[in-house]
Parts: C-alpha cells; sequence; structure tokens
C-alpha cells in the first residue's frame, strides 16, 4: 500500500512540475521590456524610465541612485507603452517631469515599473553619462 501510495504521490508532483514549467515560457514572452536613460550634468540629474510590451493599466516609476529615492505619479499605459520622465530642470518639470535634485544622480540609476498591485514588473540599471 506504501509503495502504491508512493507512485500516486510521484505522478502528481512530476504532472504538476510538466504544467509550472509548460506554462514558464508563456510567462516570459508577456514579461515587460524597461529602459533607463540618465544624464548626469554639473547642474543638472535627468532620467527617463520606458516601458514596452506592458499589461494596460497604471504604474509607478521608482528611479533609484546611491541613497536617493524617487517615485513617480501613477500614470496609465498607452497601448503596452508607458514612459515616465524625472528632471531637475524647472521648465521639464513644468512639462510633466517629475521633479528630483540636481545632484540625484550618483554614477548608475536604476529604474523600476510597478503595477497597481505593488509588484515590480521591470527592473534595470543603466550607468549614467556625464556630460
Amino acid at each position: 500500500m506504501m509503495k502504491s501510495t508512493m507512485i500516486k504521490t510521484t505522478t502528481a508532483l512530476a504532472t504538476v512540475f510538466a504544467v509550472f514549467t509548460t506554462a514558464l515560457p508563456a510567462a516570459d514572452a508577456n514579461a515587460a521590456d524597461i529602459l533607463v536613460k540618465c544624464e548626469k550634468r554639473s547642474d543638472r540629474s535627468k532620467v527617463s524610465v520606458d516601458g514596452n510590451n506592458m499589461v494596460p493599466g497604471n504604474y509607478v516609476a521608482k528611479i533609484i541612485s546611491g541613497t536617493n529615492t524617487r517615485k513617480s505619479a501613477p500614470k496609465a499605459t498607452t497601448g503596452d507603452e508607458i514612459e515616465f520622465d524625472f528632471d531637475s530642470d524647472a521648465g521639464d518639470v513644468a512639462a510633466g517631469a517629475t521633479r528630483i535634485k540636481r545632484s540625484f544622480i550618483q554614477g548608475t540609476v536604476t529604474g523600476q515599473l510597478i503595477n497597481e498591485k505593488g509588484f515590480t514588473v521591470a527592473q534595470t540599471t543603466r550607468t549614467c553619462s556625464t556630460k
């Protein structure tokens, strides 16, 4: 009886594992893509976080550089894309960018796209250009 139970358990686990591994490539095919661009000048910090292949909905972008962190306001996707700008330039802030300090960028910036449930759906780190 124990041998029969063990075989049934092993067969059930193998089936669950097969279903799980078969489903993984489909989930990866729908993964969001993220592009982070950043530029540091003596008087300015500028970061953009763009997402492609996004599930429609509202997202927040979060940027991290050294000990500096800043989140955007929530924004809705347009098709499967979304774009966020962060800037220390008053003109760009007036045009809709999220304000950051001139000294925000500390060499690299990590950008994250966070969905309405609070899950990070895409993340990447970029070394910033200096001008």
